[in-house]
């Protein structure tokens, strides 16, 4: 067993579970990552549109996404690799007062988390998007730290510098069991082998229920289908992201950005959520992204679109992620339920981890995992979502 005995395990080598073991292995713990998928990043990673935002409603996601984005932005510099990094900035729009109400009511928080946010009045917003349709238009915050980059040359480079730090992945094993004894974790066995650990982690995105059961615990944890897309490339017009949270008849809001390249990514949420597992694109997501595209920026309206994808959003009662100890077991850390912001989330939350494990947390680590603890009661939804 001494070959196969490590300081940390991990289960899942996607958007949280990758950022982690690297963070670990820098500290010098011996880890091991185990997925049932191929290579890094095959779950709900791929699907990602690329954005990093600290423009959440959570003081948590908040602190972990502006280190997300200190990582994002100096990774070219700092590593050597492009992942086409662009700090395009946020803007949430509002084209009703419902939507300008919460938008402005968030920004005290935001402010006093560290968060470079203002609202402009509808003059000073089109000065700085003047694709922006005017016609009800009664303003937005922009975030302009915010940016976006590429998930598969953001996820491969994480995974190269992991396995540079010495972290073993092992692909296409299944965990079949997580071994214990006198209450706390011992290792894990798969359907190849059997691996020795006082600590594992569950990474495991969408499938991240499927893991505590091994455990004899249900974490509230259940995917929901999301679509995508990408336009052809046209003359760049458009800095920020654009998110419009004013709830449609068939979505509750819908997001959109132009690449350096020059094509326009877009997505929606959809509304009546879509639960389950099932990523086959539709027929009926691109008029409804369509539409509610063309009626915030008119100009896109002859921009012809290349495809389309679906991804899953691991979700939680209350839209906000699940970090730190179990406590059922000794030993099991849960890093699940991203809600569909696990690529932004991940490079931050991985060093949060990496503390976690070695118990050497910080003041600002205690405020993320008490706004994220899994032992929370859900009494209230995440505003921004």
């Amino acid at each position: 067993m001494t070959g196969n005995a490590y300081d940390v395990i991990v289960i899942g080598a996607g958007s949280i579970g990758v950022p982690a073991a690297w963070a670990m292995a820098r500290s010098g713990l011996r880890v091991l990552v185990l997925d049932r998928l191929g290579s890094p990043g095959q779950g709900s990673n791929k699907a990602a549109i690329g954005g990093i935002r600290a423009t959440h409603s959570e003081p948590a996601k908040i602190r972990i996404c502006l280190r997300s984005l200190e990582l994002a932005a100096s990774w070219e510099e700092t590593y050597g690799d492009p992942i086409d990094w662009r700090a395009g900035g946020y803007s949430f729009v509002a084209y009703g007062k419902e939507q300008a109400g919460i938008l402005k009511s968030l920004l005290d928080t935001q402010q006093a988390s560290g968060l470079d946010i203002r609202w402009y009045d509808t003059p000073d917003l089109l000065e700085r998007i003047p694709a922006l349709n005017p016609e009800g238009l009664l303003g937005g915050t922009l975030s302009p730290g915010d940016g976006q980059c590429s998930p598969l040359l953001l996820g491969q480079a994480m995974f190269r510098q992991a396995t540079s730090e010495g972290v073993d992945f092992r692909f296409r094993e299944t965990v079949t069991k997580i071994l214990t004894g006198e209450e706390r974790i011992r290792g894990v066995k798969t359907d190849r082998e059997t691996y020795a650990a006082p600590i594992v982690v569950n990474a495991a995105g969408a499938w991240a229920a499927e893991v505590g059961r091994h455990l004899g615990i249900e974490h509230p944890v259940a995917p929901d289908s999301h679509e995508a897309g990408i336009t052809e490339p046209v003359s760049r017009f458009l800095d920020p992201m654009i998110v419009d949270i004013k709830p449609g008849e068939c979505s509750a809001n819908c997001y959109f950005f132009q690449l350096a390249t020059g094509q326009i990514l877009f997505s929606l949420t959809p509304r009546p959520i879509v639960p389950g597992f099932d990523n086959r694109e539709t027929s009926d997501f691109l008029p409804r992204v369509a539409q509610r595209m063309i009626r915030v920026v008119p100009k896109l309206a002859n921009v012809r679109v290349r495809r389309t994808w679906r991804g899953l959003y691991p979700m939680t009662p209350d839209g906000a992620p699940l970090v730190g100890w179990s406590e059922q077991i000794d030993g099991y850390a849960i890093a699940i339920g991203m809600c569909g912001h696990g690529f932004m989330i991940g490079p931050g939350l991985g060093e949060v981890l990496d503390r976690l494990v070695r118990d050497d947390l910080t003041q600002s680590d205690d405020v993320i995992l008490s706004g994220l603890s899994p032992n929370r009661t859900f009494s209230a939804q995440a505003a921004l979502k």
